[in-house]
Order: structure tokens, then sequence, then C-alpha cells
């Protein structure tokens, strides 16, 4: 074995100097926080936000606790801070199409100021118009419009009734109208009197009183007219008193408000309408309708007056900059808003004053922020948006009556056009979700910000993460934290991302870390945080999350799980895996067999054949074949069979990290040389033959650590690891001091040759033109033996002799 393959203390992990930290725990005043390391997501953002090109919209990919949220925030209030206040958005009721309220942009705070004034107009229109038609004036020309009509009237009815009398006839009023009736000698004539007149004095009675009849009906005609006149005299005269009333009311509004013509429009509007509803206005106030017909006898003064009112949808009064909106919630009505509606005798009703905005209405003008799984989850508010975005209007409706079997009815306010830039924060599988399943999601967002989730651990960014690290404890109130305690930390977020040059970017662990440290500091009465707590608080985040892990170990410990961790054996090696369950990944030691003998060339993977193989670890199995035929078929057919198991295994194997170990497991079946037991073996192997780098390299050298733990450590047990992942090793501190104390052991090799050398003992050997490999090598035995392989087998297929 080579020492050179033999890695130092050095090599296992690379920690934070606390000397270069430049702050003191208890003095130092907290300096501000930077994003870390995201230059390529500064300059993304930064683009995406001030770029006015159509359908620039943001898509905000990276790991969640990166600091995503609080930078995207912090950029975009940055950028809105630069832009205009938007316009303040209303809606007022459609005098001409009901169902349709129409809406109104005006500038910002002009819109709550209009609010105030038309809740004024309406106050002081009930007021003037009330005393209005209780003031003497009116009630001296209304007397006179009526005192006139009854003059008239009675002129009229003196001189029907001069007429009749005239003709011997009297007129009287019944309960129907007015009735014809003769006279005779000064005495009403009754039907026993008429009956005993000829029939020449009849017939010309019936004629006198046709001629009363005909001036009836035309006296009938003029009173007619009379009350016509009179009716129309009564309601030019409410008009102008009303108009008089309000006249000066809806002038100043004019003047005010002259520089926007929907305005002046919509007051004149609103005269009209008053004009209209003379009679709902002149109503005594006191009158009380009956109980069961309140609110179902038409307009009303309240439902009249509550049309002239303004619902401000939208009010930037207050805003400085563009609005910049972080929907947390984004339903379909809490995107594009809705129509409330108020429970009236068991009726539904609803008005334009119920009309209520959406976080699309409120982000007119700036920004919108929402999360991709949460926005996902509602189809339609997904739907909706890119209508929005596509269309750039929003119009509010109910989804009834989008998807609904039965047309409905109810208030269609009229679409208002918005300019937004909506940005989507997410997880990147569902960034290429939405790009290759979703056309409309490529054309309508457009940029993409790539959040990175570690940084390079550069002497700059080292003390901006301890600053990070620093001010977080300050802004939550925490115990300060030691220099110490914070280059621990630092150690943290390395180990994080399994990476001694870098640092994780997942700020919201690191956070969590800091917490739980501050705990236990509290809880021994500590004055600051020191690095005692930072370990204490890793070493209980593992405890609260590893029963199974512990439940594993007790298995090895019975002997229920079997594992050689002494000794060597033929075709026989330690692999190595990682489990993860939920935040908490642990390393499992796991016994490969291998059987070999002769065949047609096929290596049987039986975690495959047992359906228990993941396509990548069934790729990794497939490369051997790759390898010896490259190795040893180059003269001779391969003419082996070779069974692979993991041995007490019964979950699904995926990955070729463990794609080497097999390949060092066969060699030794071929070879019929022992393995060490002693040594576990992670990494991938390409045809060539090269060790190639793998994941969770850490969790796997501690797992099997743990494993040699139980059953004893020797002081020769260790890992092999690929070269390439000596940057990858943040091993904890116990796995460390056992390597220091040369009680464990950590190999790093590049080639297959490097690896079962140090395996076997053996020299793997080295091939020479025409006199094949080196004698009594590895690779020498594995070629005699594939050699016997493939002269049986010819012998095998010849035809036998009879």
């Amino acid at each position: 074995m080579s020492p050179a393959n033999e890695l130092g203390v050095s090599d296992l992990r690379k920690e934070c100097d606390p000397s270069i930290l430049d702050f003191k725990a208890s003095q130092e005043p907290a300096a501000k926080t930077e994003m870390l390391g995201q230059e390529r997501a500064l300059r993304a953002i930064d683009f995406g936000l001030n770029c006015d090109g159509e359908w620039f919209n943001i898509y905000v990919s990276g790991p969640q606790g990166s600091g995503r949220n609080t930078m995207v925030l912090q950029a975009v209030e940055k950028a809105a801070a630069q832009r205009k206040v938007p316009d303040d958005i209303c809606y007022l009721y459609n005098f001409e199409k009901e169902d349709e309220p129409k809406f109104l942009k005006l500038p910002a705070g002009r819109g709550c100021e209009f609010k105030q004034d038309m809740s004024v107009f309406v106050r002081d229109l009930e007021n003037e118009i009330k005393n209005s038609f209780l003031s003497e004036d009116y009630e001296k020309h209304k007397k006179a419009i009526i005192d006139k009509f009854e003059e008239d009237k009675e002129d009229l009815d003196e001189d029907l009734g001069q007429f009749a009398r005239s003709k011997g006839f009297m007129i009287k009023q019944g309960l129907t109208g007015f009735v014809v009736l003769p006279v005779y000698k000064g005495r009403q004539l009754t039907t026993e009197k008429f009956e005993k007149l000829s029939d020449e004095e009849k017939g010309a009675l019936k004629g006198i009183q046709q001629e009363i009849d005909n001036k009836l009906f035309e006296t009938s005609r003029k009173l007619k007219e009379l009350q016509r006149k009179s009716r129309t005299e009564m309601g030019e005269l409410d008009k102008d008193v009303i108009l008089f009333a309000i006249g000066h009311l809806i002038e100043d509004l004019k003047r005010k408000y002259a520089e926007f013509p929907e305005v002046i429009k919509h007051l004149e509007d609103i005269k009209t309408d008053i004009l209209k509803n003379v009679d709902i206005f002149k109503k005594d106030p006191d009158a009380k309708e009956p109980l069961l017909l309140a609110g179902m006898s038409g307009k009303d003064k309240h439902v009249v007056l509550n049309n002239y009112q303004v619902n401000l949808l939208v009010d930037n009064c207050r805003a400085k900059g563009a609005p910049v909106v972080a929907e947390h919630n984004p339903t379909y009505y809490n995107l594009t808003g809705y129509v409330e509606y108020r429970a009236q005798f068991g009726v539904l009703n609803t008005d334009f004053m119920l009309i209520k905005p959406g976080a699309l209405l409120k982000a007119n003008g700036g920004y919108l922020i929402v999360q991709a799984y949460q926005l996902l989850r509602d189809y339609f508010a997904w739907d909706a948006l890119k209508k929005i975005i596509r269309y750039r209007k929003v119009k509010i409706e109910n989804l009834a009556e989008q998807y609904g079997l039965i047309p409905t009815t109810g208030l269609k306010p009229q679409a208002i056009p918005v300019d937004i830039k909506v940005i989507i924060i997410g997880s990147p599988w569902l960034y290429y979700l939405l790009y290759f399943y979703d056309e409309d999601f490529r054309k309508y967002f457009k940029v993409k910000l790539d959040f990175d989730g570690s940084v390079k651990k550069l002497d700059s960014l080292t003390q901006r993460y301890a600053n990070f690290v620093y001010n977080k404890s300050r802004e939550d109130k925490l115990l300060p934290l030691e220099k110490e305690a914070v280059a621990r930390v630092l150690d943290y977020a390395s180990r994080l991302v399994s990476h001694k040059e870098k640092m994780t970017t997942r700020l919201q662990e690191i956070a969590e870390i800091i917490r739980e440290a501050d705990y236990w500091a509290r809880k021994e009465k500590a004055a600051s945080i020191g690095a005692g707590h930072i370990k204490l608080a890793l070493e209980e985040k593992v405890y609260r999350s590893n029963m199974i892990e512990q439940k594993i170990h007790e298995l090895f410990e019975e002997n229920v799980l079997f594992m050689d961790t002494d000794g060597s054996r033929t075709g026989q090696i330690n692999g190595l895996s990682v489990m993860q369950l939920g935040e908490h990944s642990f390393g499992i030691p796991s016994r490969i067999t291998v059987s070999t003998f002769m065949g047609k060339g096929n290596i049987v993977n039986i975690e495959r054949e047992a359906k228990l193989s993941g396509k990548i670890h069934s790729k990794g199995v497939l490369i051997l074949s790759g390898y010896l035929g490259n190795k040893f078929a180059q003269d001779k057919p391969l003419a082996l069979q070779a069974n692979i198991c993991f041995e007490q295994l019964y979950e699904p194997v995926e990955g070729d990290s463990a794609s080497s170990t097999e390949l060092y497991c066969l060699l030794s079946s071929l070879a019929e040389l022992p393995l060490r037991q002693d040594i576990a073996v992670t990494g991938s192997v390409d045809q060539l033959g090269r060790i190639q780098p793998i994941g969770g390299v850490n969790e796997k050298i501690e797992g099997f650590y743990a494993v040699c733990k139980i059953k004893g450590l020797t002081g020769k047990q260790g890992v092999m690891i690929p070269r390439a992942n000596v940057q990858n090793l943040m091993l904890k501190d116990e796995v460390v001091e056992a390597v220091r104390q040369k009680r464990f052991h950590i190999y790093a090799v590049e080639t297959v040759e490097e690896g079962i050398e140090i395996l076997t003992g053996q020299q793997a050997g080295q091939f020479q033109a025409g006199k094949g490999y080196t004698r009594d090598s590895v690779f020498q035995k594995v070629d005699k033996k594939l050699s016997e392989y493939a002269r049986l087998a010819q012998n095998f297929s010849k035809p036998q002799k009879s």
C-alpha cells in the first residue's frame, strides 16, 4: 500500500481560524448584512427589474432558505423607490349600464380626495334638498300652483253645472264619477216618473242628456289637462328648487376636477339622475314602509345616494414610489379581486361599492411577488395571471360566470388596464416543469434568476458571512457570539455543502443553529455563545432526528445485519450508501457479494432483476462489462457470468457510487483473492478504470466509522474514497480524532489499480505486449481465470463425437 493514498488529519476538514474575524463579540457594532456570493443573481434581477420590454417578468430559482426572498424583496423595493407613484383606481356607478360599473384612474392622492368630496357631496345633497323642500318660498310657489289648479277646476265645474241647469238637468258626484240626472218641476226625475213620460218626451230628454255628456267629457278632458299642467309646473318647480339647492355643489366639484373629463361627465350624469329621482328625494323621511316590503319596493333614497359614492379600490395617497405587493395566498380572487354580496331577506344583493381589489390591482404600476408552489396550487389563479399578463387588463368576475353551466346575472365591472412586473419565486424543478410543459410560461417569463446554493470561501466573503452570523444574533436578541463560536458556525456552513472551500447560502439553516445554540447557552446561564454551545446545538439537532439511524446501528450490534469489519473474504466487500430521512442524512454500510462462473459474458444485477435497482445504479453495473471487456477480452471472448448482490438490503438502490466497489468484488471473485473487510469502499468507475467522485462522502465515512465503533475499533479499519472527493471532506470531530490517533484510516484513490492494491495487498499488474499481465498480479490471475472460462466455453460448444 502506498502511503500516498492515506490521508492525513489536515485533509479531513478545513476549520475557520477565529483570528481572521475582525470583530469582538461584545463590543463591535452590527455591520450591514449583504447578500453573499450571488453576483449572478444580482445582475439578473437588475436586468429583469429595469428592462421595460414586453413580458420581461422574472422567475427566481434557487434553494429554499438561501435568502432569495429577502434579496428579491430588497432589490424590488430599491427599484420601486425610483419609479413614479401610479394612479389611484376607482369604480363609479354607470348610469348608462347599471350592471357595468366603470373604472376611473386619477393621479395618486386625487382618488382619495375625490372619494371624500363625493361623500361630502352626498351628505350636503341630502341636507340641501331637504331644506329646500321645507322652505317657505317653496311652499308659497307650490300653494300658488295648487290654488291656480283649484280655481281653474272650480271654473270648469261651475261652467258645467250652469250648462246642465240650463238644460233642465243636474250633475251629481257618484262613487265612480259624475252622474247626469234630469229635473222635472224642480225635482229629480225618478225612474217611475220617467217611464210614465211619452216616447217623445223621453227622446227629448235623452238628446239633452247626450249634449250634457259631451260637455262633461270635454270638461273632464280640460281637467286632465289642468292636472298635467299642474304636475308639470310642480315638477319644474321641484327641478328648479333642486338645481338651485345642488347647483353650487356640482359646480364647485366641476371646477375642482375640470382637468378630468371623466369626472365632469360623471357629475353631469349625477345631476341628471337627481332630477329623475325628484320624487324619491321629496319622500317623507319619517314615513316607514311595511316591514315585509322594506328594501323590496325598488329604489329608495339610500340606494340612489349610494350610486353617487366612489369606490376607491387602490389608494396611493401615502405611497412613495411604485407599489411592491407580496401576495402570500395567491388564489384566483386574491389576485384578480372579487365582488362581495350581502344577504337581505334570503336574497343576495350587491352593488358597485362592494367590488374589492386583488393583488394585481394593488400592484399596478409596480411589482407583484408570489411563491410558485402557492400559485400553482390554484389552476384558476395561474390561468388568470397569464391572461392578465397577456392582455394587460384585470377583469373582476365571478368564477361561476366563466365555468358555470347556467349563465348568471350580476355585476360585470369594466376591465382595468394595468402595468405590472410579476416575480415568481420557486424551486428549480418547478421552473423546468413550467418551461417544458407550459408554452405560455416561456413567453411571459423571459428572465430567469438563479440563486447559488453555495459560495466560495474567500477571505472577504468569510468576513461578510461572519457579519451575517453576528448580526443575526443581534437582530433576534440572542446572546453575543464569541469569535470561536462564529468560526464553528462557518465550519458548519461548509459541512452543509460538503466542501472545504465553500459555504452554504441557505442562511435560514445557519440562523436556526444560532438560535438553538442560544437556547443551550441560556440553559447553562452563560453570558455568551461559545464554540461548545454550537457543537452541542449540532449534536442535539442530530439526536432529535437520528432514531432510525440508531435502530439500524442496534441491528449491527445484535448481529441481525451481518457486517465483517475485520479479516478478509473473497468475493465480498463493504459498500457505502446514504439514507435521507427529512433533514437528517446518514451513511449505512452494505455487504456486497459477487459470484462468478462460466457463462456468456453477462453480469447480472440481482437488485435490477428484483426491481430494486434504479436506472443510474443499473447503468453503473453495465459499465463493469465495458471495463472487463476493455481490460481482459481483447484476445478472447468474455465467457463468464457474474451475479452481484447487496446482501440484506430490501430497499431500492439508486446511484452509481457503488460501481467501483462492485468491480473490486468482481475482480476478487475472478482472481480468487480475498479483500480486506476492514475497509469500506465508495466511488464511481468509468469503463477505463478511473475512479469518479460521488456524493455524501462525509456521511458515508461516518456511517462506517459508527459500525466499526460498535463492532470494535482495531486500528486497521477505514474507508476508501475517490481522490476527487478529498475537497468535500468536512468530517466530524470524533472521526478526525480517530484518524489522528491512528485508530481509523481514510484512503483516496484515482484508479482501480490503486484501489485493488489497497484491498488485496498485491500488485494490480501491468500489461506487457506479448507477455500479458505482470506475473502473480491481481490482473494476471483474473486474466487467467477468464482465459480458462473462454477455453472451457469453446470446448463445451464443440459437437461431441458419437
